[in-house]
């Protein structure tokens, strides 16, 4: 079984006393055939001779166009897909993902080159994250920054 190596964040944003993370909408070519949209966290695969924490912050730039600052690792998650090409080839992917502080750009600017993967990217409730986004994996580390904020919200507030 081939073996893929992601990183990710979760973006945090405070505004007007309420606490945001930064999202995306994949493009339906790159996601599971469903009739809903997929709502997912930043990330990608880390490059040959690029350490996890770099990719988390080269992905969040290239699928949502903010600059983000690192925070603290949050979690790895571990789980097996089957690729829609390459004959339904089976993976075992493993995604560390990252807490982030949201430093500036616009969400939503995303190049051109990174349309074919993002349809859109957009600040979401921190407390409507767990209902809304689509994998497992990913609820788990908003749980953690849940957890995070209950210890140091005043850190990370702007």
């Amino acid at each position: 079984m081939l073996r893929e190596f992601s990183a990710g964040a979760v973006v945090l944003r405070e505004v007007g006393g309420k606490w945001w993370i930064a999202v995306i909408e994949p493009t339906r070519a790159s996601e599971p055939d469903t009739n809903r949209a997929v709502i997912a966290l930043p990330k990608g695969n880390i490059d040959a001779g690029e350490k996890p924490e770099e990719t988390a912050k080269r992905e969040v730039l290239e699928e949502t166009g903010i600059h983000a600052q690192m925070v603290a690792k949050l979690a790895s998650t571990q789980y097996v897909y089957q690729r829609k090409w390459a004959n339904g080839e089976k993976v075992f992917k493993i995604v560390t993902f990252y807490l982030m502080k949201y430093r500036s750009g616009s969400i939503g600017e995303i190049t051109e080159e990174m349309k074919h993967e993002v349809t859109r990217a957009y600040w979401l409730p921190l407390a409507d994250a767990a209902a809304k986004l689509s994998y497992g994996g990913e609820k788990q580390m908003v749980a953690k920054v849940v957890e995070y904020l209950e210890q140091h919200a005043e850190e990370l507030r702007e």
